[in-house]
């Protein structure tokens, strides 16, 4: 079952009307556990297939059983257990592959399970959460909304949603939200899809320098712009259908192309994700390394290889291959050397005069271009092979790469650099776009558009990214 799609919401609708028909916990706790059991179960062609997911979700509720009641030791041992059967399941490349299962099975969701599964168990082995039921338990780890590409939601957040009824600025939130993201996810990221093909297959065409130079430009910076198309637009549709189940999802993106630098990009991209590592990973590094006492020459560097490992974490996650690896190493290479060059201005130009050097409107445009840059570059192992590296890097060579990236940086610097310079015009206008009237003007254009897109263009949108992960 796609996300987004007629049946996927059409399904959704159907489990809204009954889970509302009463305010009972018990019912609402029944019927959301059958809507997440059926939601799940529907990837999975045989009982077969389905088994070793389940062995995985069976697993992960004995770990935070054991790591809670158990001592320090235990709670250790089973998040070790945890993470290893993840990492066999996925089938990383590390993991020997006689070691793998011979028969396919369901893995669609089994990322994002894996960090509720793993939440649980760290918090548990720290006293940080009560006794958990099973139905309780099977109904966080296996939320439909989010089961297939999140956002990773915390247990106590997740708990604190209400059982309140539904009112109609609930439904008016959840409309907006689900119009929004199929707009985003149906269309935009669609177009933008079909125009990187159009221009990779453009790129095995003879033609002049020029040419070739904008062909490659617009493969890097295209991918991007769809894959916020696709992702944020997938997390819109499924927070709007949270909504309509008294469930409050939490935001996965805040604006992150208009960052000033690589660390604030990755507090706006994909932030439950962000969140999760700097709490699980991040932290742990950082204090685990501050209480051994270890004297070094300064107390930046720590932090700044804990940060290389999180990142470094974050793109190693998406993946199985030597690319995805990479990749992983090119954000960990980003943030880390983001942090080092703040610790050198600031050692330069002093606390206040780095400030006021980051307040300058020209200095947070080129900012702004380099990291975005940065990022669409490094996105080239996230969708390519080496081999599509390979042919793109001779296609331009050492100056048409140069200038690709030159021209990328003057562009979205340029472009980025809008919102800052419409001043109080663009609050009032972003006011304007945010108000109830306008909302629903937008709500029914978009209606409109992704009708003909859909029934007359017969267009066809590409699945979520992130469902593969």
């Amino acid at each position: 079952m796609n996300v987004p799609s007629w049946q996927f919401l059409t399904f959704a609708l159907a489990g809204a009307a009954a889970f509302n028909l009463t305010r009972w916990p018990a019912w609402r706790q029944a019927v959301w556990l059958l809507l997440n059991l059926a939601f799940v179960c529907s990837f999975a062609p045989t009982l077969r297939a389905l088994l070793p997911f389940a062995l995985f979700i069976a697993l992960g509720y004995a770990a935070q059983a054991l790591a809670r009641h158990g001592p320090r030791q235990a709670g250790i041992g089973a998040s070790i257990l945890v993470l290893a059967v993840f990492l066999w399941l996925k089938r990383y490349s590390f993991v020997p592959e006689i070691l793998w299962l011979p028969a396919g099975y369901l893995t669609v969701g089994l990322s994002y399970v894996f960090f509720r599964v793993m939440h649980l168990v760290i918090e548990a082995g720290q006293g940080g959460t009560q006794p958990i039921s099973l139905p309780a338990y099977l109904n966080y780890t296996l939320n439909f909304p989010a089961f297939v590409s999140g956002p990773i939601q915390r247990w106590e957040d997740y708990q604190a949603s209400d059982n309140a009824p539904l009112g109609i600025r609930d439904l008016g939130i959840a409309a907006w939200r689900l119009m929004l993201g199929a707009f985003k996810v149906l269309i935009v990221s669609a177009a933008l899809h079909a125009w990187q093909g159009q221009e990779i297959a453009g790129l095995t065409q003879v033609l002049p320098f020029p040419g070739r130079v904008l062909h490659g430009a617009l493969i890097v910076v295209l991918y991007p712009l769809f894959l916020y198309a696709n992702f944020s637009g997938y997390t819109d549709f499924v927070i709007g259908i949270a909504r309509l189940f008294r469930l409050r999802l939490p935001e996965n993106f805040d604006r992150p192309f208009g960052a000033p630098n690589f660390i604030e990009f990755w507090n706006r991209w994909h932030i439950t994700l962000s969140q999760w590592l700097r709490s699980h990973v991040f932290n742990p590094l950082l204090l685990g390394w501050l209480r051994r006492g270890r004297r070094v020459r300064s107390k930046q560097y720590p932090g700044i290889i804990a940060l290389f490992v999180t990142f470094f974490l974050v793109g190693a996650w998406h993946g199985q291959t030597t690319e995805f690896l990479f990749f992983g190493l090119l954000q960990g290479a980003g943030v880390a050397g983001n942090r080092l060059y703040q610790v050198w201005m600031t050692r330069k130009l002093t606390p206040s005069g780095y400030e006021q050097l980051g307040a300058n409107p020209v200095y947070r445009a080129l900012a702004r271009g380099v990291t975005f840059t940065w990022f669409a570059f490094t996105l080239l192992w996230f969708w390519g092979t080496w081999s599509d590296v390979g042919l793109l890097a001779s296609r331009l060579g050492v100056s048409g790469g140069a200038l690709a990236a030159l021209g990328t940086i003057a562009t979205a610097s340029a472009v980025l650099a809008i919102p800052d310079m419409m001043g109080s015009r663009g609050d009032r206008a972003a006011r304007l776009i945010r108000s109830r009237y306008m909302r629903t003007a937008f709500s029914a254009a978009m209606v409109l558009v992704i009708a003909v897109g859909a029934l007359v263009l017969n267009l066809s949108s590409p699945e979520i990214v992130y469902k593969q992960f």
